[in-house]
C-alpha cells in the first residue's frame, strides 16, 4: 500500500511539473497534456526500451493515466493549484517521485536478471528521463545537468538493488527514503557537483 501511495504522489508531482513548464512556455491545452504525460511516464517508457520490457506494459497503468489526466486538467483550468503544489510543496513531491521511480527502475532491471550497469541506467532513466524529455521539448537545458544534485542520487538504488544487496520491500522503502532526504538536502543546502567553465582561445 505504501509503495502504491508513493507511486501516486510521484506521478502527480511529475505530471504537475510538466504542466508548470507548459504554462510557463505558454503552450495550449494539448501542449499541457503532452508535457505532463511525458514527464510522468516518459522515464518508464525509456527504461522499458532500454532493458527490453515491451513499451505496451505502460498501458497497464490505466488508473495512473486517468489520475494524471484529471490532475493536469484541473491545473490548467485552475492554475492556482500550482502555487500550492509546486511552488510550496513541489520539491518534496518531486523528491518522492525521484526516489520512487528510480527504485522501480532498478527493481525492474534486477527482476530480469540484468547486470548492475543496467540497474543503474534503469534507475537514472526512470527517475529523471521524463523530466529530460520534457525540458528538451520545451527548448530548455535539462534541469539535471545544471541544477542541484539530482540524477546522481539515482545511483543509490541502482547500485544497492542492482548488486543484490537490497532485495526486500523494507530495504527498497529505506532506499526511497534516503533518495528523498538527500534530494531535499541538496536543494536546501544548494549542493552541486563539481563543474568547470571553459573559454576557448581567441585569436
Amino acid at each position: 500500500m505504501m509503495w502504491e501511495i508513493l507511486n501516486i504522489i510521484g506521478t502527480i508531482a511529475f505530471a504537475l511539473s510538466g504542466v508548470l513548464v507548459a504554462l510557463e512556455e505558454r503552450y495550449d491545452l494539448m501542449g499541457v497534456y503532452i508535457l505532463g504525460f511525458i514527464t510522468a511516464f516518459g522515464g518508464g517508457a525509456i527504461r522499458n526500451l532500454l532493458i527490453g520490457i515491451p513499451v505496451t506494459e505502460l498501458w497497464n497503468q490505466g488508473a495512473l493515466f486517468t489520475l494524471a489526466f484529471l490532475v493536469m486538467t484541473l491545473a490548467f483550468f485552475f492554475p492556482n493549484i500550482l502555487n500550492w503544489t509546486l511552488q510550496k510543496r513541489g520539491v518534496f513531491f518531486d523528491a518522492i517521485g525521484l526516489g520512487t521511480f528510480s527504485a522501480q527502475g532498478a527493481l525492474f532491471a534486477a527482476s530480469m536478471g540484468l547486470p548492475i550497469s543496467a540497474a543503474i541506467a534503469a534507475a537514472a532513466l526512470t527517475g529523471a528521463g521524463g523530466g529530460m524529455v520534457r525540458d528538451v521539448l520545451a527548448g530548455r537545458k535539462p534541469m539535471f545537468l545544471h541544477k542541484e544534485i539530482y540524477i546522481a542520487w539515482t545511483l543509490i538504488p541502482g547500485l544497492l538493488i542492482g548488486s543484490g544487496l537490497v532485495t526486500s520491500d523494507i530495504g527498497a522503502f529505506l532506499i526511497v527514503s534516503a533518495v528523498v532526504l538527500l534530494r531535499l538536502g541538496s536543494v536546501q543546502k544548494q549542493w552541486h557537483l563539481p563543474y568547470q567553465s571553459f573559454q576557448p582561445l581567441t585569436k
